[in-house]
């Protein structure tokens, strides 16, 4: 799809119906990756959670609309340590949640929403952008790699049951 249709906007309350689709998608990814740990065919926000969200400016939500709906997602978390005693001052922003809907995969659209975000980030005086990626999905792995991001550090763990 080519970057001139697609419109990288603050997410509003109507896309609510489109964000709940792709909040669903991302939720099988992990329930198939990690079913010990994601319960499938559930809801992550209450559309009221959700309304929440969208409205505070500390946690923006951005969309990619193609002007027929939302294609993808990024919510987002402005992350500072003022005052720390081993961090340093640094304003960070945390990507919670990105996708884009898995019928637009491989068009670009990952990128575009990427890149703006980068560029929010860049002008609201971020030193950098984080986000996490369960190890079982290896395909957001490799999208995130492409993009230019690198580890920052390792969760491990050992189940016991």
């Amino acid at each position: 799809m080519p970057e001139s249709r697609l419109m990288f906007r603050r997410a509003v309350p109507g896309d609510l119906p489109d964000i709940n689709r792709l909040l669903r998608q991302v939720l099988e990814v992990h329930h198939e990756g990690r079913p010990d740990l994601f319960k499938g065919g559930v809801k992550k926000y209450t559309d009221e959670e959700l309304e929440r969200i969208i409205a505070d400016d500390e946690r923006p939500v951005f969309v990619c609309d193609t002007g027929a709906g939302v294609c993808g997602y990024a919510f987002c978390v402005f992350v500072e340590h003022p005052d720390d005693n081993i961090l340093t001052p640094i304003k960070t922003l945390y990507i919670d949640d990105l996708c884009v809907d898995e019928d637009s995969r491989g068009k670009g659209i990952g990128r575009f929403l990427y890149e703006n975000v980068k560029a929010f980030a860049r002008a609201r005086g971020c030193y950098n952008i984080t986000l996490n990626v369960w190890s079982s999905n290896t395909g957001a792995e490799r999208f995130y790699q492409k993009l230019g991001l690198r580890p920052q550090k390792t969760g491990m763990e050992e189940i016991l049951l």
